[in-house]
């Protein structure tokens, strides 16, 4: 048997018999996913729903800068934050640096602009259809833009799945900001950096498989949801664009 063959049986028995270290990894990597997606998405589905039916002078550079912060590399946004939290920075005085809450923060920012433009795009779109029929019975802005995005609840689901597979995904800003410690900051995507950079292939094997199954499962559940919602299922945020 090669090498190869050798570690991905290593691997898939480590995955059959939940290797107390690969379990651990994968644990802390969904708490720090799961966390950074629900407080981006949290602020970004507001956002993004208020976007959507608000008219106001430089909406049109506020969406441009937004746009292009969708594709912000992870590296840059690690680097600003481990300025902000390192010792001479601002935010020093907190402790965070290399530490659960760091990585949370650090993610949270690059998903915070995926949830904000893809609810924006939704819900304008919404209130393309609906949103004079919402104005002419006296809805203003706001309760327009919470009766759209609740319209809209089936495609907000796929965006709040995607922008998880985004959070868990990422690499660069939890490696710079979480320093890849053992044991309390080291999830899938910087174990598999490290280990594979080590020669320790059977653990960057089985975390690379169940990486990959866990962006099966969202995809999945993106499916399942649109399908749901009688929509294509390609194009999460503008599901229902044709609609």
């Amino acid at each position: 048997m090669n090498s190869f063959s050798d570690s991905a049986g290593t691997a898939l028995s480590m995955i059959a018999n939940f290797d107390p270290a690969l379990v651990a990894i994968v644990l802390r990597s969904l708490a720090v996913s799961g966390a950074s997606c629900a407080l981006a998405c949290g602020l970004g589905m507001v956002a993004g729903a208020w976007l959507g039916v608000a008219r106001f002078a430089g909406r049109g550079a506020l969406l441009t800068v937004l746009n292009t912060l969708l594709a912000l590399p992870s590296v840059v946004v690690g680097l600003v934050v481990y300025l902000l939290l390192s010792r001479s920075g601002p935010l020093g005085f907190l402790g965070w640096l290399f530490s659960f809450k760091a990585m949370v923060i650090a993610q949270s920012l690059l998903v915070l602009p995926v949830a904000t433009a893809l609810t924006h795009r939704a819900v304008e779109e919404a209130d393309t259809h609906h949103g004079e029929q919402l104005a002419s019975l006296g809805a203003g802005s706001l309760l327009r833009s919470l009766l759209l995005a609740w319209d809209e609840r089936h495609v907000l689901l796929t965006v709040l799945i995607a922008c998880f597979g985004r959070a868990i995904s990422e690499v660069g800003a939890v490696m710079i900001v979480g320093g890849n410690i053992e044991g309390f900051t080291r999830v899938m995507t910087t174990a598999i950096a490290l280990e594979t950079s080590k020669g320790d292939l059977p653990l960057a094997l089985a975390l690379g498989a169940v990486l990959l199954l866990v962006v099966l499962a969202l995809n999945a559940l993106i499916a399942l949801v649109g399908r749901w919602n009688g929509a294509a299922a390609e194009l999460p945020a503008l599901a229902r664009s044709g609609a």
